[in-house]
């Protein structure tokens, strides 16, 4: 508890957090979090994960959708982004991604018992959906992943730039290499724009620290694969340039999930869901499409 009269805990960007929806994970960070509630009883829950560098506003679009359809979807800054506390796109650990997305899954779960758990990840979000869903196969009912981080790309890591980051991470792992290029992030030019005027996005460099961690994920979803038995629909564009496809063909081809469905979006870059109107359009339509799919039929009594 604080000790009377501290200061309120802020937001990065100086909000208080007692006038934001947040929850607080078990390093005591403050996340921001965001709900979309449907106006009757929701049938389904529906966890939202953003990609690195972003945050999970840009989400309003995909969530509206599934509320529209009777589901409550929820979502929250990862650590170190967006308005929740953390170095800015850093992690200690990736596993404090999962542990805390399985932390907001169980609080919600508590709040609607019985309802069946799908999740949506996107980039790396959707490495962190992966390794959630791997760590309690049986709690979800789906996972979507629109363009996923599974592999590093094999033209930017190769084996002397990964040996060269291994050792700078060891001598200065505060190091930054290159940013995001958001002209790869939507063949829109209105959507490229509103990622780079967005105060929430994180417009510096990746620290060689942060890369290791994205190396060491998919790596760990590389070894997953084989055991994974969930039910998954990937969504892809070929033309994606910051999370390469052959992650998605890899996971699609050796995943041992008898409900799996891969969509390529030709000409397609990176965010799906912000691309040419027709792609983000048919992208919304394939994620809830999907999930309601999978939602039991309610049988009367």
């Amino acid at each position: 508890m604080p000790e009377p009269g501290a200061a309120p805990r802020r937001s990065p960007q100086g909000v208080p957090y007692s006038d934001l929806q947040h929850l607080v994970n078990a390093d005591g960070l403050h996340l921001f979090c965001r709900y979309w509630e449907p106006a009757g009883p929701p049938r389904a829950l529906v966890y939202i994960a953003h990609g690195a560098g972003e945050h999970c506003g840009p989400y309003d679009e995909i969530a509206q959708r599934l509320k529209e359809l009777s589901m409550l979807a929820f979502a929250h800054d990862h650590v170190g982004h967006g308005q929740s506390e953390g170095e800015r796109m850093n992690v200690k650990d990736f596993q404090v991604y999962i542990r805390d997305s399985l932390q907001h899954v169980d609080l919600m779960k508590s709040r609607h018992p019985g309802l069946p758990v799908f999740i949506v990840g996107h980039s790396m979000g959707g490495a962190i959906s992966i390794l959630t869903a791997c760590e309690r196969p049986s709690e979800f009912s789906g996972v979507v992943l629109i363009a996923p981080m599974v592999q590093m790309n094999p033209d930017s890591a190769t084996p002397f730039k990964v040996f060269m980051a291994k050792v700078l991470n060891h001598m200065v792992p505060s190091l930054t290499l290159g940013t995001i290029d958001s002209k790869w992030v939507s063949r829109d030019m209105k959507q490229v724009e509103a990622y780079d005027a967005d105060e929430l996005n994180f417009h510096g460099g990746m620290r060689v620290s942060f890369a290791m961690q994205l190396m060491g994920a998919a790596a760990r979803i590389e070894r997953e694969i084989p055991s994974i038995s969930w039910p998954f629909l990937l969504l892809h564009g070929d033309t994606d340039k910051l999370c390469d496809i052959r992650g998605s063909k890899l996971m699609h081809e050796n995943a041992a999930s008898s409900d799996k469905k891969f969509k390529v979006f030709e000409g397609a870059y990176h965010a799906l869901h912000h691309d040419l109107p027709e792609v983000s359009e048919s992208t919304l339509k394939e994620v809830t499409g999907w999930i309601t799919d999978r939602i039991p039929a309610v049988t009367s009594p």
